[in-house]
């Protein structure tokens, strides 16, 4: 498990944008982080109305370049990299908003492919077990 300490300097996303608490697990191709800021009524993304789900994209964005920084970091590279996500593909959203007592969100995301040039994933948003989106996502690395 690593706690946001550990790896937010790794990656661009910075305070109330940075969505994600903890990482629970992560191997070469996997991450499973968790977050509870969908409940914050602070929340940069969220409306009047709640955290729209089409911002579990955004989740799913994050975790990948979490991921992608602590492969980095493995290999020894401490560097932050900057991405710019370029295409999301096949989102399906099983609601409209994400409702914020409904406990924590899993997020997950498998590495589909990657290079020195760009990474895409597959992420999916889970929240009490029930998905709440999935999708791909594709990065491109931007030189820095």
């Amino acid at each position: 498990m690593l706690e946001r300490t550990d790896w937010a300097h790794l990656i661009p996303h910075a305070g109330g944008m940075c969505l994600l608490d903890t990482v629970l697990a992560w191997d070469a191709t996997h991450i499973h982080a968790i977050s509870d800021s969908h409940a914050d009524e602070a929340h940069p993304l969220r409306s009047p109305q709640g955290l729209h789900a089409v911002h579990l994209s955004e989740y799913g964005a994050q975790a990948m370049a979490v991921h992608g920084a602590l492969a980095a970091r493995a290999r020894g590279d401490e560097g932050v990299r900057q991405g710019r996500l370029v295409s999301l593909r096949d989102v399906m959203l099983a609601v409209t908003y994400v409702d914020a007592r409904g406990g924590c969100l899993d997020v997950h995301a498998e590495q589909l492919f990657a290079d020195e040039g760009g990474a895409q994933y597959a992420f999916r948003v889970v929240q009490a077990g029930r998905e709440l989106a999935s999708g791909r996502a594709a990065v491109i690395y931007v030189a820095g």
